[in-house]
């Protein structure tokens, strides 16, 4: 896991996730996304899917220092997830799965700060395109990855964003 100090020097410190991010992170988000009944992932499914030999998904915390920290005494105000993935048009590609920022934090610079590591390992990893979804009433982060050179996918390419899950999930895997 990598921690980022978003306003000053960048912490390269490395370290175990463990006990620096929790389900309760990942519920934040969906709860301001208006999803929170479908998280399903528990602190076991983090742990182990993230911290196996070869993990699922990779993620930065961002700490901010001890002055700065939330009412609650809080110094991890934000995460981003991402795992690397393949374009059969472009070659390597990274998928951002989320970026989180605690609304007290937001617009100061800490989501860019999250997403510019994301591009830097993307980058270093050889990738040509960082993807990820965004859902289409959430107006201020549309505007904010506008802001950052992204495009909507949707709108210019046309691709929409497909899901096969549950039951369904199941019955393909039986044909």
């Amino acid at each position: 896991m990598t921690f980022l100090d978003p306003w000053g020097q960048e912490s390269q410190k490395q370290g175990s996730w463990r006990g620096t991010i929790h389900v309760h992170s990942l519920k934040e988000l969906a709860e301001y996304e208006n999803l929170a009944e479908h998280v399903k992932v528990t602190q076991k499914d983090l742990e182990q899917d993230g911290f196996s030999k070869n993990p699922f998904f990779h993620g930065i915390i961002a700490e901010v220092p001890e002055q700065h920290r939330t009412k609650e005494g809080h110094r991890k105000v934000g995460y981003t997830l991402y795992f690397y993935s393949y374009s059969s048009f472009v070659g390597r590609a990274i998928y951002m799965e989320d970026l989180y920022v605690m609304p007290e934090f937001r617009g100061k610079g800490v989501g860019k700060a999250l997403m510019s590591k994301v591009a830097q390992l993307a980058l270093a990893a050889g990738c040509h395109q960082l993807n990820f979804t965004i859902l289409d009433w959430n107006k201020p982060s549309m505007d904010f990855y506008l802001g950052q050179g992204c495009f909507d996918a949707t709108a210019t390419i046309g691709y929409h964003c497909m899901r096969c899950e549950g039951e369904a999930l199941k019955q393909l895997a039986q044909l």
